[in-house]
């Protein structure tokens, strides 16, 4: 049967641009169809515009730190509007580049609202495409869970596109998103609070990470309530009233719920193809990002299995590499794939959580640790503190986790996470020169077992 096309992506974020582009660039015919913005979730409402708000939102330290080096720096006060505009066009400008990139491969955009017809026709604006493969990347979505008030919050979607900056600002969610924002607010003026319905925010990441985030946050004078829930908002003019669960009361000018992101299955025709969901509605895929239709394929944050850019980008080149060469086929390995959390200080983290490799290996693994204050605040005073960890199997010496909390954590993690796919060794840090005197120097200093575990 001859199809209109080799290979039809519903969306445009990181995963999907890759995989038509690369599959265009072996010879594919390619349309991609997008129903908000080229670049998905990342560029235009997480990763990018997330992270220069984190840089923003520093700079009040950085004038204070001044000082101490000599600067005589007077801060005007902090205008939202020009930070806010400023990164949205530095946003447009990203979405036209991806426009770019995929014109230029010769892939054609389809701007709506595409559906599944049946496992080879696609719908869109009224008009029906067909092709041999279909790859489903649409990504993820916000997630506010029904109580009284959820009408009176926003998500990180709207967080960027602010009126005005809030004097009060309250987060609520204890996943990285809600930690970062609770950070930028708190870094660019608001009085803030977080609230997490568990005992300890980032659940997932290493216990002694998450315990010194939380003395850092603290330490910028965000607030901090653990083992609280809302339990419902009212308005009162302009003000947000959040009834608490301990019942107390809170007020707010803006109400950031960052409770997780769902996979965005939704309304895309996928019982009409056929296609096998999960429990939390993410598409079902095996090895190959193959779903249970033969050929209709899923990759990213649809899947549920890690929700990274980077991981998105990959799979979408595994799947233009497989599908569309002769070459071995390519599968991304999941283990030591190396992320950051860009609070203040950031987070860096590779391999396996202490809790994880006790599970995996107790009994057989070193533990060390090191916490100092960064060199640049011997002279400002700041307290603040870099923790770095490394997690080693006694056995053979091999290096299972490194944790970082400081400055540039995810530069520095970057580097040790190369050196954990190839199967590093603790020797092998130990005979390696450091670079002095920098923070990084650090992991391959570490000497003394913290303890056994």
């Amino acid at each position: 049967m001859e199809y209109d096309y080799d290979l039809y992506v519903i969306g445009a974020g990181s995963g999907g641009v890759r995989a038509s582009r690369m599959a265009a660039s072996y010879g594919a015919r390619v349309a991609v169809a997008e129903s908000t913005y080229l670049g998905g979730t990342c560029v235009n409402v997480g990763c990018v515009p997330k992270k220069l708000f984190v840089y923003g939102s520093h700079f009040h330290e950085d004038f204070d730190d001044a000082t101490a080096y000599g600067w005589q720096v007077r801060a005007d006060g902090f205008d939202w509007a020009t930070l806010r505009d400023n990164k949205t066009a530095e946003i447009e400008r990203l979405n036209g580049i991806y426009g770019n990139l995929l014109s230029g491969a010769g892939v054609e955009l389809h701007e709506g609202r595409a559906t599944l017809v049946d496992p080879h026709t696609v719908s869109i604006n009224g008009e029906t495409h067909t092709a041999k493969y279909i790859l489903v990347a649409t990504g993820s979505w916000p997630t506010v869970p029904e109580f009284p008030g959820r009408e009176h919050v926003i998500t990180s979607n709207e967080a960027f596109y602010l009126d005005a900056f809030p004097e009060r600002a309250v987060v609520v969610g204890g996943g990285y998103i809600a930690v970062e924002f609770a950070g930028i607010f708190a870094g660019l003026g608001a009085a803030t609070t977080l609230i997490y319905r568990g005992p300890l925010f980032l659940r997932g990441f290493d216990d002694s990470v998450r315990e010194v985030v939380r003395e850092e946050l603290l330490k910028k004078h965000i607030e901090l309530r653990f083992e609280t829930t809302v339990e419902g908002i009212e308005l009162d003019g302009d003000t947000r009233v959040l009834t608490l669960s301990d019942g107390q009361t809170l007020e707010g000018d803006t109400v950031l719920y960052a409770t997780g992101r769902h996979p965005n299955t939704a309304d895309l025709g996928l019982e009409a193809a056929g296609v096998a969901l999960g429990a939390k509605h993410e598409i079902l895929v095996d090895d190959h990002y193959r779903t249970n239709v033969e050929n209709i394929y899923a990759i990213g944050d649809v899947t549920d299995r890690m929700q990274l850019t980077p991981v998105a980008i990959e799979e979408g080149m595994c799947i233009a590499n497989n599908l569309f060469t002769d070459r071995p086929e390519r599968h991304l390995d999941y283990h030591n794939v190396a992320t950051a959390v860009f609070c203040q200080p950031n987070i860096g983290t590779v391999g396996l959580t202490e809790a994880q490799a006790v599970e995996a290996h107790g009994g057989d693994l070193d533990i060390y640790e090191s916490s100092f204050k960064p060199m640049k605040h011997t002279l400002t005073g700041r307290d603040e503190k870099t923790y770095m960890k490394m997690i080693v199997r006694r056995s053979d010496d091999v290096v299972l986790g490194i944790h970082m909390v400081g400055p540039d954590a995810g530069e520095i993690i970057q580097g040790m996470a190369v050196a954990m796919v190839a199967g590093a060794t603790k020797a092998q840090f130990d005979a390696t020169v450091g670079i002095h005197p920098t923070a990084a120097e650090e992991l391959v200093t570490l000497r003394e077992v913290s303890r056994e575990a």
